[in-house]
């Protein structure tokens, strides 16, 4: 690894300290069930003032949601890994502003079992357009083309699998599947095919997992929403490793 690839992964990875410290408070209003409005108080009676920030209120001081550690640990991970392998390249800026976004959907799937349509529908449109500026930068390693079918075709793909078994995968997961595949698709139809089934074998092997020391039964729901985020994630590194010199 040269001295500036190393910079490059610092640099990302002080950018997703910062943004994820921005992650607590919009994950605590995000995390109600379908059909409540998003959270516009703390439990403590004041109003939140926006969306990005701690999750504490300015008024009293008091904490009303997550801590600022692990959402700023893991966008820094992500984003630091995320520069390692991609390099200073067009699309990494892409994915250092996907980086939160997707640290903000995986907290809330796993807090309340929802993908809000705020931000997958975002994310979709998002990594489409600005996909589509990086193809125009010299030295871009991907293919704008390949984004946009790989949106259509992991969305498609994960309709399917909704249509034939709705109970073990939610429509929210699909509207995800949109910007993931744009991302994966970037890197060609292998990336695709990678990101895309180590999504779905991570949230195999945790369910198995949860059956064997949990005594969790077969038709109990869980969160998929970080693991395709997760395996989405894998496959990006596995692309960004591939179109280096």
């Amino acid at each position: 690894m040269d001295w500036w690839l190393i910079v490059t992964a610092v640099a990302a990875g002080l950018y997703g300290a910062l943004a994820g410290t921005l992650v607590p408070r919009a994950l605590y209003r995000l995390s109600v069930e379908p059909g409540e409005a998003w959270r516009a108080s703390a439990p403590c009676g004041h109003a939140l003032g926006g969306w990005a920030g701690r999750a504490r209120c300015a008024a009293c001081g008091g904490r009303y949601g997550p801590g600022a550690l692990w959402p700023a640990g893991a966008t820094a991970a992500v984003c630091a890994g995320t520069a390692a392998a991609v390099g200073a390249r067009p699309e990494l800026v892409v994915w250092l502003l996907a980086a939160p976004v997707g640290v903000l959907l995986a907290g809330v799937d796993r807090a309340v079992r929802r993908l809000p349509d705020v931000l997958t529908l975002p994310l979709a449109a998002g990594a489409a357009a600005l996909l589509g500026a990086a193809a125009t930068v010299p030295g871009a390693a991907g293919s704008w083309p390949g984004a946009l079918l790989g949106g259509t075709a992991l969305g498609g793909a994960y309709l399917l699998l909704f249509l034939v078994h709705p109970a073990g995968m939610g429509f929210g997961d699909v509207k995800l599947a949109v910007g993931l595949g744009c991302a994966l698709g970037w890197y060609g139809w292998g990336v695709l095919i990678l990101g895309g089934l180590a999504g779905l074998l991570l949230a195999s092997v945790y369910g198995i997992w949860l059956m064997l020391t949990r005594g969790v039964g077969r038709g109990a729901t869980m969160a998929l929403g970080p693991f395709l985020i997760s395996g989405a994630w894998l496959g990006v590194l596995a692309g960004g490793w591939a179109v280096r010199p």
